[in-house]
């Protein structure tokens, strides 16, 4: 374990396939679910909803209920939300530093290790 990290939970849901690409998607503002498939092309409206509700529940995004006719809902990122730019901004600037390097060790790894 790494110093300040000595609990087995994990804070930050940031690796799963949509996560990432749903909190760019509310940079910008408040969006509606329907919103948020159009750019998400391929994401499921269950996984959408259950990646909303985890995001929501570790405090990175709000929903607000609008009472009206027909029922509006939104999901915008918490201040909490916000500051996962930063990390992950970083995290760009060593996926374009060192993306060749990764793609060299799958490429030997795929040619050592036979597939099953």
């Amino acid at each position: 374990m790494f110093a300040g990290c000595e609990t087995d939970t994990v804070p930050v849901r940031i690796g799963g396939k949509w996560t990432v690409k749903i909190i760019i998607c509310l940079k910008a503002g408040p969006r509606r679910f329907s919103e948020l498939q159009t750019p998400l092309r391929g994401i499921t409206p269950k996984v959408l909803t259950e990646s909303l509700r985890a995001l929501e529940r570790d405090g990175f995004i709000m929903r607000t209920a609008h009472a009206e006719i027909p029922p509006r809902v939104e999901y915008e990122l918490t201040p909490l939300g916000r500051t996962l730019f930063e990390p992950m901004a970083a995290f760009c600037d060593w996926r374009r530093a060192h993306l060749s390097e990764l793609l060299d060790a799958r490429e030997t790894y795929e040619h050592r290790v036979p597939t099953a």
